[in-house]
């Protein structure tokens, strides 16, 4: 092997890698690589350029795969995981004993990097590393997704509709059409309603399935003023991009979770707003209100309603609640 160090600038480092959120914050320095495990990851790469996935999910498996290549560069392990599939293996254990146990890291976090390394094995022709050969962890009891709930959902509603109008706008959509920030980003001017009678949202979800969602009135509202604004932007008529830059193209992944944050900072809960609360926050107002789960379901572009029913399980209020009005002899 060379000695010689290569950054591939391809994502950012990512601890959860949520297809919601941005690979990385501004800043974070690539990992880099030596060869020949840099040229592994542009093999990769070239790979899941012609894999049917968005662009997110790409970033996502990019930046699991170089923290596990750049983890494998220094590890001792039995054989060439790269091109033996016996060693593949192992060193997938050996990977998952790291991160749980060296890293402490999160059941869910070290599954999601298993699944990664397990990607790349499949695409070097090894195999797939399912549970059977690399037992997952078992997860903690599953809880209802964390959503904006009472005072900071006001605060949060009455800081975005402060904001700029793209930024307002933007909100809108994630807090009102459930949408998951590549989506968001994705959004065309022809995604918007065509006609005032019923109004509809049309999102380019995962996997290239498309939905349709109603436009609730905050989000109409918001939508209207930004495009009023969108005509004077610069660049606007060079793109079809709902969401621009100051530079007048596509606004980025990465951009647009800055956005959300300074809104949450705003309305003081920075540490409890991401881009996939809001999509939470959504689905889990339509659970409180009612709504059945085939519905809920077509909303938010699942292919199953098992994704769904996450939404009807407890969250930590409920069980503190619970707790709460037991009987006391006072």
């Amino acid at each position: 092997m060379g000695s010689e160090n290569v950054v591939v600038p391809v994502v950012e480092d990512g601890e959860t890698g949520s297809e919601n959120m941005a690979a990385g914050r501004p800043g974070r320095r690539p990992t880099p690589l030596p060869q020949p495990y840099a040229r592994v990851l542009v093999d990769y790469a070239a790979h899941l350029a012609r894999a049917d996935m968005t662009d997110q999910a790409r970033r996502t498996y990019l930046s699991r795969v170089r923290m596990f290549l750049a983890w494998l560069a220094g590890a001792d392990v039995d054989g060439d995981p790269l091109t033996d599939p016996d060693a593949a293996v192992w060193a997938a254990r050996d990977y998952k004993a790291y991160l749980y146990g060296t890293r402490k890291r999160a059941p869910a976090t070290v599954n999601a990097a298993l699944a990664a390394v397990s990607d790349l094995a499949l695409r070097r022709g090894l195999g797939k590393l399912d549970g059977q050969a690399v037992a997952r962890l078992d997860l903690p009891a599953r809880r209802a997704p964390k959503a904006l709930t009472g005072r900071d959902d006001i605060r949060w509603q009455r800081a975005a509709k402060a904001a700029p109008s793209r930024d307002r706008a933007l909100a809108a959509v994630m807090r009102f059409a459930g949408v998951r920030i590549a989506e968001a980003v994705e959004l065309d001017l022809d995604d918007l309603p065509a006609t005032q009678r019923r109004r509809r949202l049309r999102i380019r979800g995962k996997g290239r399935k498309h939905r349709a969602v109603p436009v609730h009135p905050e989000l109409a509202a918001a939508l209207d003023a930004w495009l009023a604004a969108r005509r004077r932007w610069p660049g606007a008529e060079a793109t079809t991009a709902l969401f621009l830059n100051r530079a007048g193209t596509r606004l980025s992944v990465r951009a647009a979770d800055e956005i959300i944050a300074g809104i949450a900072g705003v309305a003081g809960i920075e540490d409890a707003v991401t881009p996939h609360v809001l999509r939470h926050s959504f689905a889990t107002d339509l659970i409180r209100a009612g709504t059945d789960l085939v519905t809920v379901a077509e909303l938010l572009g699942h292919a199953s309603l098992d994704s769904t029913r996450i939404y009807t399980l407890p969250t930590e209020d409920d069980l503190d609640n619970a707790i709460a009005r037991l009987t006391v002899d006072r």
